[in-house]
C-alpha cells in the first residue's frame, strides 16, 4: 500500500542578503502508512514546526520532495495546494484557532463547506462524536480550553480527510485535559482509517502513537520512546 506522506531529503533554508542564516531542515525523509499514527518529537527549536508547514503545502521547501496523498505538492501549484487541504488535509493547532464569531457548530460546519460538502448532520455527528453534544450553539468563550480543544477536533475530522496534522495539540492544556484530548484525536482517527502525525515536545502524546519519530537539527530519526 503506498504511504500517505513521503518526504525525501527535504531542506529548508532561510536566507539573508543571499547567504544562508538558518538550516530549518537538514535533508529530512519519512514515510506515514495510511491509518498510522505517528508522534514527531523533538526539542523547540528543531524543526517540527516547520516540517509540519511543508506537509500542509503552506511553505515550499528550498530543495526535496513531499509527496501527500500519492501528489506532488510542489506540482500541484498554489491552487492545487489549497484544494488539498480544503479536501484531504485536517488540522489541529495548540492554540485552537476557532473562529470567535463562530458557534461549535459553525466553526465545523465552514470546514465542510470548504470541503464542498454541506451537509449540517456531518458537522452535528462529528460534535457528539467528540463529546459536545448539547453545546453546538456555545461560542469559544463559552467553552472551556479542553471543549475548545474538542471542537478543533472535530472541525479536523468531520470531512475524514486523509491525514490529519496536529501541532503540539495538548500545549495549552492541563495534563489530565490533554491526555483525553490525545485519547479522542488517536481513537476518532484509528475509527475512520486517518492518518495522524502529532508534532510534540513532550512525551504525553508517544504513549498514542503507533510509531514515533524523533527530530534534531532538522533531521528525522526513528525512536522507540520520547525522551
Amino acid at each position: 500500500m503506498a504511504p500517505i506522506v513521503r518526504v525525501v531529503d527535504l531542506w529548508k533554508e532561510y536566507r539573508e542578503d543571499g547567504q544562508v542564516v538558518t538550516q530549518a531542515l537538514r535533508g529530512a525523509s519519512l514515510e506515514v502508512a495510511p491509518g498510522e499514527v505517528v508522534a514527531l518529537f523533538g526539542k523547540s527549536g528543531s524543526g517540527k514546526t516547520t516540517l509540519l508547514n511543508m506537509l500542509a503545502g503552506l511553505d515550499r521547501p528550498t530543495r526535496g520532495t513531499v509527496e501527500i496523498d500519492g501528489r506532488n505538492l510542489e506540482d500541484l501549484g498554489e491552487s492545487g495546494r489549497t484544494r488539498l487541504r480544503r479536501s484531504r488535509l485536517g488540522f489541529i493547532f495548540q492554540f485552537f484557532n476557532l473562529l470567535p464569531t463562530l458557534t461549535a457548530f459553525e466553526n465545523v460546519y465552514l470546514a465542510l463547506e470548504l470541503a464542498g460538502k454541506t451537509d449540517p448532520r456531518a458537522a452535528q455527528r462529528a460534535l457528539e462524536n467528540v463529546g459536545l453534544k448539547g453545546k453546538e450553539g456555545r461560542y469559544p468563550h463559552e467553552l472551556s480550553g479542553g471543549e475548545q480543544q474538542r471542537v478543533a477536533v472535530a472541525r479536523a475530522i468531520v470531512k475524514e480527510p486523509a491525514l490529519v496534522l496536529a501541532d503540539e495539540p495538548t500545549g495549552n492544556l492541563d495534563t489530565a485535559t490533554g491526555d483525553q484530548i490525545l485519547q479522542l484525536i488517536t481513537e476518532r482517527c484509528r475509527e475512520a482509517a486517518m492518518s495522524l502525525i502529532m508534532v510534540t515536545h513532550t512525551p504525553l502524546a508517544c504513549k498514542y502513537a503507533d510509531r514515533i519519530l524523533k527530530m534534531a537539527d532538522g533531521v528525522v530519526t526513528d525512536g522507540d520512546r520520547c525522551d
